[in-house]
């Protein structure tokens, strides 16, 4: 499988996706939009950019290459060497190479790599299958001036006929109406007195309640003494991650391994491969876990950083 496709699948699980000696894919949020100048509706979406800076390996690509075509790490680490190579090669002689899903390199008139990302293309997970939409304006106002029109058009006439003859009519409208409002006035007083029923009940059976909870007694003849425990709880989205195993009796020896040596170590489940993961440790703070990674790859290259909220 070619790398771009790997940039592309990890591009929707993590932040950030380095290729090393060449630079890295930095994903961003941004919230749902509205473009009222052509009442265009578009969901949230989570774009990718590129900055050229950060060029060293991290392990997290070429461990997924290591994962998805069961190769050793030494061979996927070669791997992304040739397709650096490949991809300077190509810009040195056309200027503009594309990676398809991805965005489009060039370089420019001072040899400056510039990026141009995939717009139609959206890497937020949870808005996956949405798209834009517009929408036709609605024209309250429009539709007001209309209809005042039409009634002028159209006016209502009285003839001192009809004005005298329905005289009953103004005293009937006017007991309707008397009517209308006694009977709202009754419905208001009668749901009120519901009300109160019900909160009188609700009351009287939360007394009853705490009545009861007070008279009762719980005897324990021999009571053991109050143990307190001191559980440090491993917390944060930033994962060392030191391997990953098919079987899960492999994994928790690993997991005891790295607890001798003095690491949080812990299983944090299985990924989508069936393998089970074990960390070193998992961080709040991202520069705290990159410095802990540091640290660590000096034994251990093929740790790294994995960003999940578990």
């Amino acid at each position: 499988m070619a790398v771009a496709n790997h940039i592309h699948d990890l591009l929707y699980r993590y932040e950030c996706v380095i290729l090393p000696e060449f630079g890295a894919f930095i994903t961003q949020h941004h919230s749902a939009r509205i473009e009222q100048s052509t009442n265009e509706f578009f969901p949230p979406k989570k774009s990718v950019s590129f900055n050229r800076q950060l060029v060293k390996n991290d392990g997290l690509l070429a461990n997924y290459i290591v994962e998805v075509e069961n190769i050793p790490y030494s061979a996927a680490i070669e791997k992304l060497h040739e397709y650096v190579q490949d991809l300077n090669a190509v810009l040195e002689e056309n200027k503009v190479v594309t990676l398809e899903k991805i965005g489009t390199f060039n370089l420019s008139e001072g040899n400056k790599l510039q990026f141009e990302p995939v717009a139609e293309n959206n890497y937020l997970k949870e808005a996956f299958g949405l798209s834009g939409f517009s929408s036709q304006e609605v024209l309250r106002e429009t539709y007001k001036k209309q209809a005042e029109e039409v009634e002028e058009k159209a006016p209502v006439a009285f003839t001192p006929e009809k004005r005298s003859s329905g005289g009953w009519l103004k005293y009937a409208a006017v007991g309707l109406l008397a009517l209308g409002l006694s009977g709202a006035a009754g419905m208001n007083f009668y749901s009120n007195q519901i009300t109160e029923h019900n909160l009188a009940e609700q009351q009287k059976a939360a007394t009853q309640l705490e009545n009861q909870i007070q008279q009762a007694t719980f005897v324990i003849p021999n009571p053991l003494p109050a143990v307190t425990l001191k559980v440090a709880k491993q917390s944060g989205k930033y994962h060392i991650v030191a391997g990953a195993f098919r079987l899960e009796e492999n994994a928790e020896k690993k997991v005891q391994q790295l607890k001798k040596e003095g690491y949080k170590a812990r299983q944090i489940g299985a990924n989508r491969f069936g393998l089970h993961q074990v960390v070193y440790s998992s961080h709040e703070d991202r520069l705290e876990s990159l410095r802990t990674l540091r640290e660590i790859k000096k034994s251990n290259p093929g740790a790294w950083l994995l960003v999940q909220e578990l």
